[in-house]
């Protein structure tokens, strides 16, 4: 007899083809993903955006109904905003209004990208952190304040230098950025964004520099276990998942 499997909904920028090959990579088979695309009027391919990437987040954020709706179609025990930069638009006071509206739309509960993460810092006891960011500067510094507002003092911030697509990027490059924002004070490192590749990392950098490694994607899909209910942890992909 076949084992129904849970539904997560999962919302993913346009062009991101990033999630959809992490989160089952950790995923157990006890869960099914399903996903729907943002989208915004105009051209919001890397490269080809018409307005700064502030301007062209804040349009996904208003845009964000009709695609939630959408996923809830599916019948999804949860659905996840795998956006890390909605959430820094949004600003971390306004991020319950932004989660109750999705909520409204989708028909069940809405996990936003850093809404996992402050769950996860929470739930390890951090609170001074690493920030690792392939974001430019205007979105790093509503990264920033957002981690702040949460109550979370930023120890270090570093930007991965010469990116011109987030979704070109490798697992090697997530790394070295990774040890550049470390900092002996910080009790963690968290690489933000859901469009850089991570999840293959996180096992080695906690070895090496001896302290939790959070990412986006990781974040999220360990929220949504227990949001859902499922109580095992997944092995390799950092001490989040593995011990739940």
């Amino acid at each position: 007899m076949t084992t129904k499997r849970i539904r997560i909904g999962v919302l993913v920028p346009p062009a991101n083809p990033t999630v959809e090959v992490e989160l089952p990579r950790m995923a157990p088979a006890t869960v099914s993903l399903h996903y729907a695309r943002m989208h915004a009027p105009g051209d919001t391919r890397p490269g080809g955006e018409t307005a700064g990437m502030v301007e062209r987040t804040r349009a996904y954020v208003a845009a964000l109904d009709g695609p939630a709706r959408s996923i809830g179609e599916v019948g999804p025990a949860v659905v996840l905003l795998a956006h890390t930069a909605s959430s820094y638009a949004t600003g971390y006071q306004d991020e319950p209004r932004l989660v109750e509206r999705l909520v409204q739309a989708a028909g069940c509960p809405v996990i936003t990208a850093a809404g996992a993460i402050v769950d996860a810092l929470r739930h390890l006891g951090v609170r001074r952190i690493a920030l690792a960011t392939p974001y430019p500067d205007d979105i790093g510094a509503l990264g920033r304040a957002f981690w702040q507002a949460a109550g979370f003092e930023v120890a270090s911030h570093r930007r991965l230098d010469g990116v011109t697509n987030i979704y070109d990027e490798t697992e090697a490059r997530a790394a070295e950025l990774a040890r550049q924002a470390n900092a002996a004070a910080a009790e963690a490192v968290l690489l933000s964004g859901t469009g850089l590749p991570t999840v293959g990392v996180l096992e080695s950098l906690e070895r090496e520099l001896g302290k939790p490694v959070l990412s986006s994607t990781q974040a999220l899909l360990w929220r949504a276990l227990r949001a859902v209910g499922v109580t095992e942890g997944v092995a390799g992909f950092g001490r989040l998942l593995a011990a739940r």
